[in-house]
């Protein structure tokens, strides 16, 4: 899809710890222009987000944080964890609000050489495959996983398997992508050399 497009759409994905953010960069770096979904539904559930009726309608008082006004992050990551139907309400709310403005940053960015789309739970969704043209993951062992997002958040290892058993498993995210760059030894040189293989061939040969 996209031939009529200016820019080739790229849905970059993995799981967390994997280096999204770092391929996201190169990526940018390169000339691409990046719609990270994460940011979206942060801003959408800060304080005075357009979220934040919606979330409080939904589920009461105790998902706003009473100091601010925003979604309580904490206490909404384990509700939904911990219960599918709480996470397909949370969905519910915040799907649509993030998919518009997706589409609308996309627009704006509609020149550049390529738009990444930053999308964690691009496969999980079933909704994502048809609104790009390529699917990039970002793979690295689940142990390496673990140890990076302990290392950078303090959370423990025990929450982080939580939020890993709520996103695909690896073997399906590679087989889901038009191409996998691996990210076990997060060494920029050799991702930067594998973006630019990439961009290469999907940008400059296009």
């Amino acid at each position: 899809m996209g031939s009529d497009r200016t820019g080739l759409r790229i849905g970059l994905t993995g799981g967390i710890g994997s280096g999204k953010s770092t391929i996201a960069a190169l990526l940018v770096g390169r000339g691409g222009v990046l719609v990270d979904t994460d940011a979206i539904a942060r801003a959408l559930t800060a304080p005075g987000g357009a979220a934040v009726p919606a979330l409080l309608a939904q589920f009461g008082p105790d998902c706003i944080d009473s100091e601010d006004g925003g979604l309580a992050r904490a206490w909404m990551r384990n509700k939904a964890f911990s219960d599918p139907a709480v996470r397909l309400r949370l969905e519910a709310v915040l799907h649509p609000l993030i998919r518009d403005e997706t589409e609308k940053l996309a627009s704006a960015a509609s020149a550049a050489a390529c738009v990444v789309f930053d999308v964690p739970l691009l496969v999980e969704s079933g909704r994502w495959r048809d609104r790009v043209d390529r699917v990039l993951a970002v793979d690295c062992p689940e142990e390496v996983q673990i140890e990076r997002v302990v290392r950078r958040s303090q959370w423990t290892p025990d929450e982080v398997r939580r939020v890993m058993a709520q996103q695909a498993p690896r073997r399906l995210r590679r087989a889901a992508a038009d191409a996998v760059i691996d990210n076990r030894r997060d060494t920029l040189d050799a991702l930067q050399a594998a973006v630019d293989a990439l961009w290469r061939h999907w940008i400059d040969e296009r």
